[in-house]
């Protein structure tokens, strides 16, 4: 396997506040032992799906400030906690760097939703003279970068790409490419996603995408189980911090992994459903196996997308052996923390990362009976250790925008 050194990126550092916990630690010990975050949500009573995997004990006052905290919308108080764990975690402090070298790519498919929805609802009920005048400044899907550059001090190129679920991958994507285009030296990229609102959620139930297991929300995202009936609602973010691998050499950081390779695609076919023979999907996994330079044997574990959707879970295994064969370990942490999004992709980039660092699979949550269709090697029940060369992240959205990653050994 080779890998052109021009193009290998390294991980350096890496942030996590999912349902699975505040922080890589916690995080990387909830995934490895397969135990759903699904619960009740007081928030959605009355729904007719009525449970989510939100973030545990998240105090965004005390994390950030009561006076910060109150001015911004919970999808960037994930992004912000996360991207100064990832900072830190790379040993790099936002005090000292030169921030003018330093981007920020976030993925994020509907920015400050649950702010836009409570004062939608204070116009219908108040008049427009109630408005908050920082609604403008708190709900756009730009801003989580924006305020990630005033947090960090990072004044180098600054977007979101919103590619739906994909969109996380997406950005790991591009900041790869700022890095390659020498734009800049270092990237906070990655995806945040605090969505589980009231409309959101009764569209999401309306169109059939969520499981509807509300006596068991624990058992209810089942990735490429045969009894899967969709997918369970998450927020969160993940951050990594991206620099090229001849840099982080050279200041002698630690590197948790390189991203090797990426592709994107669409699949040009439905708004929701994915192309039926999984077209989009193969161009992009291909694409990312072509820019890495590896063989599609030297990928021992795939980090599925893996909604535990009825179309996507039969789409995506058929594209994996397609492409893949049936020899990579291949896991859905969906099972685990739930869909998040605009944030998905990010958040199982970091746990591929993870699981070619340490050497362990985690195990895909609430998988008991295997659907017949899906001919892969599903790693179940425990995490099953491993020594991985090298390993793929899929990432599928609505609108068929597809993005897949290649993550390798340092």
């Amino acid at each position: 396997m080779s890998s052109p050194a021009r193009t290998d990126v390294a991980v350096t550092g890496l942030g996590l506040v999912t349902p699975a916990g505040i922080g890589v630690a916690a995080n990387w010990e909830r995934i490895s032992s397969g135990r759903s975050t699904a619960s009740p949500d007081d928030n959605l009573t009355g729904l007719g799906v009525d449970f989510s995997c939100r973030v545990p004990g998240f105090d965004a006052g005390a994390l950030l400030g009561r006076r910060n905290a109150w001015r911004l919308d919970r999808v960037a108080h994930l992004a912000i906690v996360a991207a100064r764990e990832a900072v830190a975690d790379a040993g790099l402090d936002p005090a000292t760097w030169d921030g003018a070298r330093v981007g920020v790519v976030v993925g994020s498919s509907f920015g400050g939703s649950a702010t836009y929805e409570r004062e939608q609802a204070r116009l219908a009920e108040d008049g427009p003279d109630m408005i908050s005048p920082l609604l403008m400044v708190m709900a756009p899907v730009n801003m989580t970068a924006g305020y990630l550059a005033i947090d960090q001090h990072a004044l180098g190129p600054n977007l979101v790409v919103s590619t739906a679920c994909a969109a996380g991958t997406s950005a790991i994507g591009t900041a790869r490419h700022l890095l390659a285009a020498g734009m800049c030296d270092v990237v906070i990229a990655g995806g945040s996603e605090s969505t589980i609102t009231r409309t959101t959620m009764a569209s999401l139930h309306r169109m059939g995408a969520l499981s509807t297991r509300r006596d068991s929300p624990e058992t209810a995202s089942r990735p490429f189980d045969a009894d899967r009936d969709g997918f369970v609602a998450g927020e969160g973010a993940g951050m990594l911090i991206l620099e090229r691998a001849a840099d982080a050499q050279a200041r002698q950081a630690r590197v948790y992994a390189h991203v090797s390779g990426y592709g994107a695609s669409a699949d040009g076919h439905h708004p929701s459903s994915p192309h039926p023979e999984g077209d989009g999907a193969e161009r992009a996994i291909r694409a990312a196996l072509a820019d890495a330079g590896v063989e599609p044997g030297d990928i021992g574990h795939v980090n599925a997308h893996g909604t535990a959707t009825a179309m996507n879970d039969v789409t995506e295994a058929r594209v994996i052996r397609r492409v893949l064969g049936d020899h990579p370990a291949v896991t859905s942490t969906k099972g685990v923390i739930g869909h998040l999004i605009g944030a998905a992709g990010a958040v199982e980039a970091a746990y591929t990362v993870l699981a070619v660092h340490h050497g362990s699979i985690p195990p895909t949550a609430n998988l008991s009976s295997l659907d017949p269709e899906i001919e892969l090697d599903v790693v179940a029940k425990d995490a099953r250790p491993a020594t991985l060369r090298a390993a793929l992240s899929n990432s599928f959205g609505f609108g068929g925008q597809n993005a897949a990653v290649v993550v390798t050994a340092p």
